[in-house]
């Protein structure tokens, strides 16, 4: 897990700022920006640049090496404060909570602005960026791609595709964005992988979740990764969270994906109460009833 930078903020000054930027725009073109170079990505003179390189470092925020020359990298800390200083200016967020999630690819804590919502970190590529790039549409067209421009690549993405599907489907509000930093709605209930579902509920809640996958199917878009960690139950019904994958429903994949979206849905609830999911419903007939957009519940599939 990445380290909260929330309370360093208040301790650096505009200076400090000018400098994680001026790193941050050396590194769109390469992973180590020169010593030499910074002044200028960061308009700030020489002896400004020593001092405030020290800081940075002694924060955390950045990372220097020596070998064949001097250069320094942001950290995510260092990208994390940019980011949610940006949210604060922007009046986006005005207080920031504990951790609600932490994950592979992301870090979520609550946050406040008029009201509680969740921010969440994208942290694609940090750790193995090669192959994200590899994986993942909105790198693939690029040679050269450092976590940085992953990382904040996947938020726009998945900001953007909130935008297009809420309120029509049950996914988070986005609220905000900012490099690779969303500010969304935050979500009550529980996680599907911790609910304990009633009897009588099980194929009602299944049903929910296939109805939101063809309301999403309807207004464009495959999650692509669907599983029983990307939904949240509550008493209103479910939400679907983790979108920066998604694709288009005109993918040369996109079939493919639905059909492994709904079979991962499907046999999460034949795994868990396997006596009342029906031995027959199999994702294929209703991938195809919701490609047909005659999707009306998994029961009716079977008739």
């Amino acid at each position: 897990m990445v380290r909260n930078v929330a309370g360093v903020l208040p301790e650096l000054e505009d200076e400090d700022f000018y400098l994680l930027s001026g790193v941050e725009q050396g590194m769109r073109f390469s992973e180590w920006v020169q010593r030499e170079k910074l002044s200028e990505f960061a308009t700030l003179t020489d002896e400004e640049v020593d001092y405030r390189l020290e800081r940075c470092l002694k924060r955390g925020l950045i990372e220097k090496k020596t070998i064949q020359y001097e250069g320094y990298t942001l950290q995510f800390e260092g990208y994390d404060a940019l980011a949610l200083r940006a949210l604060v200016e922007q009046d986006t967020i005005s207080e920031f909570g504990s951790p609600l999630g932490v994950g592979k690819e992301s870090d979520v804590y609550e946050v406040r602005s008029y009201k509680p919502h969740a921010l969440k970190y994208h942290r694609e590529g940090y750790t193995n960026f090669r192959e994200v790039h590899k994986e993942r549409d909105y790198t693939s067209d690029r040679d050269h791609v450092s976590w940085l421009y992953t990382a904040r690549k996947a938020a726009e993405r998945e900001y953007d595709i909130l935008e297009s599907l809420y309120p029509d489907v049950s996914v988070p509000q986005p609220i905000g964005q900012n490099r690779h930093a969303i500010v969304m709605e935050r979500m009550d209930g529980v996680e599907l992988s911790q609910t304990k579902l009633e009897d009588e509920q099980v194929i009602g809640v299944l049903d929910l979740l296939v109805s939101e996958i063809a309301c999403a199917y309807d207004h464009g878009y495959v999650h692509a990764d669907m599983s029983e960690y990307n939904v949240f139950v509550d008493e209103g019904g479910v939400t679907i969270f983790d979108w920066p994958q998604a694709i288009p429903t005109d993918h040369e994949n996109a079939t493919e994906f639905l059909r492994r979206d709904l079979t991962n849905a499907i046999g999460y609830f034949r795994r868990k109460y396997p006596q009342h999911i029906p031995d027959d419903l199999e994702a294929e007939p209703v991938a195809a009833a919701i490609e047909r957009g005659s999707f009306e519940s998994v029961m009716a599939v079977l008739d």
